[in-house]
This record gives structure tokens, C-alpha cells and sequence, in this order.
């Protein structure tokens, strides 16, 4: 039997389900669950003419095109959460707050011993690369000594001289990828230098910090 054409109507119906079709297509977005070499931003705009705020950003690509960035901003526009990308970690916030300490060194961590001794020790996991560690010194009357503090068996900063202050800030790990989240011990040591004496020390402020 010959073939006959396809009614007009029936064309046209089954052009219409083929338009229909392509347009649900076109205009339906699968669900985003994976972001392969891009970056994801959430911004805030109370109104149309108003400028973007920026709320949140995940990008594969961080300054200079190696390293993921992430960042998230408050209602007013500061960086609350941030890491770090020179090596990993957390840049932001810088946790925690030390309590009020008590100021007469009769009650500090002290020693009269003539070789270093450990007076005060903690340990802490490393979330960050580094560390700032403020602390207050003092040393009995007529007499000399000396602080430091270790920090994983490594000295952090300089030794000073009791009755000075000492204020460092520098890196706690080598290399952050092995150490994040193990314990770090930091230790405050002391010396007397003179015949006899005591030296005293007293941590006032302590934080991780990015790099």
C-alpha cells in the first residue's frame, strides 16, 4: 500500500508536544550538587536598584588560580567565617578569648631553680597555622632570671628577661596539612640566673591567627 501523508492536525499536535517538551527542558535545572571548576556566590539585595552584597562564596579558584577560597559575610558585610589560603586552616575567627588572669605573681607559675624548668603547660589542637602568645614576667627581688616558651618540643620566639613582656606571633607547624587538628603542647619555661631567686610568668593573651 501506498504511503499516505500525515493529517495536518496530527502534525501540527505532535509539533506542539515536541515544542512543549524542548521548552521544559530548556527552562528546568537539575538540582546543583556539584560545582566542577567554578565558583558559587549568595549575595543579598533588598531591593531591585540596589547593589549586591556579597553573603557567601565557594570558589575552586582562589587569588592566584590554585586554591579554593572560602568566605562568608554577616548582615553587614563582615568576614565572619574565612580560611586560610597560604596554607590551609582557619583565618577567621580568631578563637578563643583567655579568661582574666591574676595579677600578683605570688600566684603565678614560678621557679627557683638554676637550669630551665617547665612552670605552666597546655596543649591545644591546631586549627591554625599560627599563634600569638602575649605573657607577663617578673623576678624577686635582687635577683635574674630568664622565660621562654616551647611550642612542640620547638622554642617559640625569644627568650627574655624576667620583668620584661613577652609578645610573639609567628608559625606553630611546619607543615599545617600533617598537623591540623592534632594536640600541640606549649610549654612556658623559666630560669634563674642569679644565686638565688625566683622568676614568675603569666600567659595574658593566646590565639590562633592565619598566616
Amino acid at each position: 500500500m501506498a504511503l499516505l501523508p500525515e493529517d495536518i492536525i496530527d502534525r501540527l499536535i505532535q509539533m506542539e508536544r515536541r515544542i512543549n517538551a524542548l521548552s521544559t527542558a530548556v527552562n528546568t535545572r537539575p538540582p546543583l550538587t556539584e560545582i566542577l571548576n567554578g565558583s558559587l556566590a549568595v549575595r543579598r539585595q533588598e531591593k531591585p536598584q540596589d547593589p549586591v552584597t556579597l553573603v557567601a562564596q565557594i570558589t575552586t579558584s582562589g587569588p592566584g588560580g590554585s586554591k579554593p577560597v572560602l568566605r562568608v559575610n554577616d548582615a553587614y558585610g563582615h568576614e565572619i567565617l574565612s580560611d586560610d589560603i597560604l596554607t590551609g586552616g582557619l583565618a577567621r575567627p580568631w578563637l578563643p578569648m583567655l579568661p582574666p588572669q591574676d595579677l600578683a605573681p605570688v600566684n603565678w607559675p614560678a621557679t627557683s631553680a638554676t637550669a630551665w624548668t617547665a612552670i605552666a603547660q597546655s596543649q591545644n589542637p591546631v586549627w591554625q597555622p599560627k599563634m600569638r602568645l602575649r605573657m607577663l614576667t617578673r623576678v624577686s627581688s635582687g635577683a635574674t632570671g630568664q622565660i621562654r616558651v616551647m611550642v612542640g618540643g620547638v622554642q617559640f620566639g625569644s627568650t627574655v628577661n624576667a620583668g620584661a613582656v613577652f609578645d610573639h606571633t609567628a608559625a606553630v607547624t611546619p607543615d599545617m596539612q600533617a598537623d591540623f587538628g592534632k594536640d600541640l603542647t606549649v610549654e612556658v619555661q623559666g630560669i634563674v640566673t642569679s644565686v638565688s631567686g625566683t622568676v614568675y610568668a603569666q600567659p595574658v593573651l593566646m590565639y590562633g591567627r592565619q598566616t
